[in-house]
């Protein structure tokens, strides 16, 4: 084997893996680092454990609960996020209602029952994910539940194709869920569209549960802007317990510039100045075409591997590679990745 096949073999393996990765957290969940250290340790963390498999097939509840982490450092973890705005108000917000909830217990006075359900709506690749399992952090962290562990569905991991089916499947899934956040994605999916549909079975099954474990279980539907108002309107249990609104921005396309950035940190690659220009354009082109398909940071992380796959090529026509070319990306690698 030679060394142009080796190169080949390194990249190939390397763009593998990272697709490999992406698959297992198409949440994309994770798509601005924080910037401090520890709480891009946490980040990092939670992009491994965050799986759209799970949807089908959702992971057991963690049986050995890990200690809360510190609420300063969840802050600082959400801080560290790219953009995201409104939704670090309003995860602040909540944050402080609760503190003072439980300061009030502390000290004798009355309170009121929280409601701690939320609504996420927005476009694809916007954080929602990655929120969601930070806020099972946060309510772990505040003493709301008892595991802060995620358990991500769809439709597909609730709804069954017979008759009394959904019931049991949608409680084994909120039976894992238990002591966490119950994440249900498109949840619009779900409304009953009578004949042979059993969304509103899972639907009537789940309400009892939040009303049975409401001390302990904490759920969040999200889906598209529109689509998420009419789900929650089609039912009044949902309306009663879903009061918690967050609405989720698309990026812009500084913010996802930043976000191709921290690939590349997080890969050890080197863009020159000029190749990011030519990545900005890019990105500012794609989404602009198609805002809704180019998916904000899902968007990123597609030409971030476009890219990647042109450098390879770039590469692998040369001889005696060194590591500072290995890890330098063109602007002819971000205008040949353009082309694809």
């Amino acid at each position: 084997m030679d060394k142009k096949d080796e190169i080949i073999i390194q990249q190939l393996e390397l763009i593998q893996t990272m697709t490999e990765n992406n698959f297992r957290r198409m949440s994309d969940d994770l798509w601005g680092r924080p910037k401090d250290k520890k709480a891009n340790t946490n980040s990092n963390k939670g992009s491994e454990n965050n799986s759209k498999e799970s949807n089908s097939a959702p992971e057991e509840a963690p049986t050995d609960v890990e200690p809360p982490v510190p609420i300063e450092e969840l802050k600082a973890e959400l801080e560290g996020y790219i953009g995201l705005g409104a939704v670090k108000q309003e995860v602040e917000n909540l944050i402080n209602m609760v503190t003072v909830h439980n300061m009030r217990k502390e000290h004798g006075l009355p309170t009121v029952d929280l409601s701690l359900h939320m609504v996420f709506s927005g476009n694809p690749g916007t954080g929602k994910t990655m929120i969601a399992r930070l806020m099972a952090k946060i309510y772990h962290s505040l003493g709301i539940l008892s595991k802060g562990h995620l358990t991500e569905v769809d439709r597909s991991g609730l709804v069954a194709g017979y008759v009394g089916q959904t019931a049991i499947k949608t409680s084994k899934v909120i039976e894992k869920a238990k002591g966490g956040v119950l994440f249900i994605d498109e949840a619009y999916a779900l409304t009953d569209k009578g004949g042979n549909d059993f969304g509103g079975e899972a639907i009537d099954t789940l309400l009892k549960a939040m009303e049975d474990n409401r001390r302990d279980l904490v759920v969040i539907v999200a889906g598209y802007d529109g689509l998420m108002d009419d789900f929650i309107n089609s039912n009044p249990g949902l309306q009663s317990r879903f009061n918690r609104f967050l609405h989720f921005d698309d990026y812009s396309v500084d913010e996802m510039t930043e976000i191709f950035k921290m690939r590349c940190d997080g890969g050890k690659y080197q863009p020159t100045e000029e190749a990011l220009t030519e990545v900005r354009a890019l990105i500012e082109s794609e989404s602009q075409n198609d805002p809704i398909g180019f998916g904000n940071a899902r968007g990123v992380r597609n030409i971030f591997e476009r890219i990647l796959v042109r450098q390879a090529n770039r590469l692998a026509a040369m001889d005696n590679v060194t590591a500072e070319q290995l890890a330098e990306i063109l602007p002819e690698d971000v205008k040949a990745a353009s082309d694809i």
